[in-house]
């Protein structure tokens, strides 16, 4: 969320306004974009320690100085600045401190790649000379709990509360973990239909190819991706892999009716988060929270209750693909790839749709309760995740090949599939490959992959 929400906007009367605005996202395959979203855990190199918010090597010192170098804009909550805007993209904290870019909506991977080459190279020139590195992994291999400043958003505060009420690991969420995503645009409801379902039911195997989190506190917990189990045990009312998506008749106003059920976190008012935890957004529409808020229910209340449902694949005006550990450069590029390749081509799309169209609920909860610890290796009828991935891959590799959408040297988006390629086809994760590094080369010292992997 790149700055406080702004707390007017239309009022809501009813519950059609609430489907009319998500089926305002559809577009015309022209206009049809995605953008990339990462986040990074920040360190310093003298101590390995989380960067703290202020201080001369903090978060907010850095933000200053990618606006004062870079032309970003700051945005301020409650003077304090805790995002940059610039081109359709924002800079903004995740409540660890994790440092990310939400992208700009981009037509091309090419354009992503320049993006994200960007972006780190700023990062690098404003944080190297302040004692900052930054690493892409899915959860933070020895961090405590305890060792975050946590960053000033209001939002954040009440989640902070709210969250040990609903699961274990929810803080573990909110501080350890680091994520990259796609969002992608849809034509109109039957296209979204078709592109949730597959990209829902593909989810796990994103995540296996992305598993990247096998550490947490500096011990080998046995999963490929922990970030990925710590969704498992966050908040059942909001998270998880959403069986109803995959019911005949599921639509947008399917999709509004379990929002409505998803408990609220705040309303924003006058400069100020007001907590309505636990709370129900029916109640807000009908006017029965007013001793709390002081006001009725806008459409900008139901914009951000949106951000806080966090299933693995979310419906905004757009779909969110979420289930991807944080990784290297050419991983946070492959994701678009990957996901353009599959979803934006319509004969790409009609194979994706013909691969899982048959899997059942009960496969679709399999996969993702056992992908976590046992990523590509997580058996699946008479196969595995890794022949799944490879399919997978190889569906997106035809997609973008479709598109012919060439760079300056006549290059296809395909060539960021290769990292990819390499994981599906040699079955040894990013995750499996850091545990046999510490075990082998860093006498099992998990605090060397901070230097070895930063960007």
């Amino acid at each position: 969320m790149s700055a406080p929400p702004s707390g007017a906007g239309t009022p809501i009367t009813n519950r059609r306004q609430l489907i009319e605005y998500m089926e305002a996202g559809g577009k015309p395959r022209a206009q049809w974009r995605a953008g990339t979203e990462h986040e990074k855990f920040g360190f310093l190199h003298a101590s390995l320690r989380p960067i703290p918010y202020g201080g001369a090597a903090g978060v907010r010192h850095l933000l200053e100085g990618l606006a004062a170098r870079f032309g970003w804009q700051p945005v301020l909550e409650n003077g304090k600045p805790i995002a940059l805007a610039r081109d359709n993209a924002s800079i903004t904290l995740e409540p660890g401190g994790q440092f990310e870019l939400s992208g700009a909506p981009l037509a091309t991977v090419h354009e992503a790649a320049a993006e994200t080459d960007q972006h780190l190279a700023e990062v690098k020139a404003v944080a190297g000379p302040m004692g900052i590195g930054f690493l892409g992994m899915g959860h933070t291999p020895t961090w405590r709990r305890e060792d975050f400043d946590w960053m000033p958003k209001g939002r954040y505060a009440i989640m902070r509360s709210y969250m040990p009420k609903k699961g274990s690991l929810g803080l573990d969420m909110m501080l350890r973990t680091c994520t990259v995503q796609t969002n992608v645009d849809f034509a109109d409801e039957a296209d979204m239909v078709k592109k949730f379902r597959v990209s829902l039911a593909l989810q796990p195997v994103a995540t296996a190819l992305y598993a990247n989190s096998p550490f947490v506190e500096g011990v080998d917990t046995g999963f490929v991706s922990r970030r990925s189990h710590v969704w498992t045990d966050t908040d059942p009312d909001r998270c998880g892999m959403l069986p109803f998506v995959f019911e005949p008749g599921f639509g947008f106003e399917r999709y509004v009716d379990w929002l409505l059920d998803v408990p609220m976190y705040f309303a924003y008012r006058n400069g100020r988060y007001i907590d309505l935890s636990g709370k129900s957004f029916r109640d807000f529409m009908a006017g029965r929270l007013h001793n709390d808020v002081g006001d009725i229910a806008r459409l900008t209340d139901w914009s951000d209750h949106i951000t806080t449902a966090f299933p693995e694949v979310r419906l905004k005006r757009f779909l969110e693909m979420r289930g991807s550990d944080c990784g290297p450069r050419d991983l946070l590029v492959a994701l678009p790839a990957l996901w353009m390749g599959v979803l934006y081509d319509q004969s790409a799309l009609d194979a994706a749709w013909d691969m899982v169209k048959d899997w059942t609920i009960a496969e679709h909860d399999a996969l993702r309760a056992e992908v976590p610890r046992r990523g590509l290796k997580t058996a699946f009828r008479d196969t595995t995740v890794q022949a799944l991935a490879q399919h997978m891959v190889a569906i997106a590799e035809a997609g973008l090949r479709a598109r012919r959408q060439l760079d300056t040297q006549g290059r296809d988006e395909t060539m960021y599939l290769d990292p990819l390629r390499r994981i599906a086809d040699s079955g040894v994760t990013l995750a499996e490959e850091k545990a046999a590094r510490v075990a082998r080369e860093f006498n099992g010292k998990a605090e060397a992959l901070y230097e070895a992997y930063a960007y």
